[in-house]
């Protein structure tokens, strides 16, 4: 008894939409053929892939200070250290790497700054 009160479409009988469901319907899909070409962008907040420590994956115990060739991949073209998640380091190495930077810094292994600002002697502006 409750089947004969819904009312359910037959083969026969075509399924006619009304005109405004139509039109919300064309919009959707319009929509979403125009999103489908603008894919230039990220959308969402997706997953990323986490980057393997350098350190971790072959097994260096730590970073050295004598090493300035290769801290220098931790340093910014400003002399700035690299923050972890730029360089990809763990935090245990993140750390060591920092303390082996400053040392190298005050053995005058590695400037503290940038050499095109020292030479220049202009200081960068805020």
């Amino acid at each position: 008894m409750e089947m004969e009160n819904e009312k359910v479409a037959s083969r026969d009988e075509p399924l006619v939409e009304a005109a405004g469901d139509a039109a919300q319907s064309t919009e959707r899909t319009e929509r979403r053929s125009f999103q489908a070409q603008d894919d230039s962008r990220p959308r969402g907040r997706g997953r990323f892939r986490r980057r393997v420590c350098t350190f971790c994956k072959d097994k260096i115990p730590g970073a050295d200070y004598k090493d300035f060739n290769f801290l220098r991949r931790f340093v910014s073209d400003r002399g700035r250290i690299e923050s972890r998640r730029k360089s990809g380091a763990c935090a245990k190495h993140q750390r060591s790497v920092a303390r082996a930077i400053k040392r190298a810094r005050h053995l005058a292994l590695i400037p503290y700054t940038a050499d095109h600002i020292r030479s220049s002697g202009v200081s960068p502006s805020r």
